[in-house]
């Protein structure tokens, strides 16, 4: 029975289905498939109790000597599922590829409008989170399409993984690695798996999953400030949490 060897687990709007497409093209990687949907093994209750032997339907078409991984960018999200991962998978490493928590908040709502989830104004859209968030319907729990500022409290997403596993099973990235170095953001996640870095491709894969008006879509100057300054205190923490390799983001004005 083959079972992932790694788990890219978010975070949401932040380069994951870059680094799935990519690691998907590496001849000793073997990445579940199919992309979509994605397995969410760990954090559907209803997917859980059928058992390991149907998560490792994903991973049967794995040649003999292959790292196999798989992406549920959810599972940032849910203690539960980082506590069945390490109830079932002790030895698996973890990587989470995060996003300045301003611009990943912004790119989530312009998805959600680019589905027809959202139809609100940004600056009211983080208003009515909270209550939204409550009355979520039981088909979009886990899509959450209007947990905008939420989806980047990391230190506090994190802490559950980081708690339960020890700290070299995790690789933390940056999604703003993705732009402007990305063959040494594949360097590091090749070292980290135990492979040989593989770099055709890399530096032309571009955008993957954007939004429909696209990230560099204006994002009203007054909902910047406010969440740069909701996200400074939670920011400072996660620096604590990672220490001085992770670079966090510099609050705007």
């Amino acid at each position: 029975m083959r079972l992932p060897d790694f788990i890219i687990g978010g975070a949401p709007r932040s380069g994951t289905t870059w680094l799935y497409q990519v690691l998907a093209g590496h001849p000793e990687i073997y990445m579940a498939r199919p992309a979509r949907p994605e397995p969410k093994f760990f954090l559907v209750d209803e997917l859980y109790e059928k058992g390991l032997d149907h998560y490792a339907q994903w991973f049967s078409g794995a040649h003999a000597g292959q790292t196999t991984g798989e992406k549920s960018t959810n599972y940032l999200e849910s203690g539960v599922a980082a506590r069945r991962i390490r109830a079932d998978l002790p030895s698996v490493k973890l990587i989470f590829v995060l996003r300045d928590p301003v611009e990943r908040a912004y790119s989530n709502y312009l998805w959600s409008r680019m589905n027809g989830l959202e139809a609100e104004e940004f600056g009211v859209a983080l208003a009515l989170e909270t209550k939204r968030e409550r009355n979520l319907s039981p088909a979009l729990r886990y899509a959450r399409p209007f947990s905008y500022y939420a989806r980047g409290l990391y230190a506090d997403l994190l802490q559950p993984y980081l708690t339960l596993f020890p700290r070299g099973q995790l690789l933390v990235l940056r999604f703003e690695d993705i732009s402007s170095d990305p063959e040494s953001l594949v360097e590091t996640v090749s070292d980290f798996l135990g492979v040989k870095p593989r770099m055709e491709g890399v530096a032309t894969a571009g955008v993957v999953n954007a939004s429909e008006k696209g990230d560099d879509a204006a994002m009203p100057s007054e909902a910047r400030r406010q969440l740069s300054a909701a996200y400074a205190e939670p920011n400072r923490r996660l620096a604590r949490l990672l220490g001085d390799g992770f670079r966090i983001w510099e609050p705007t004005s």
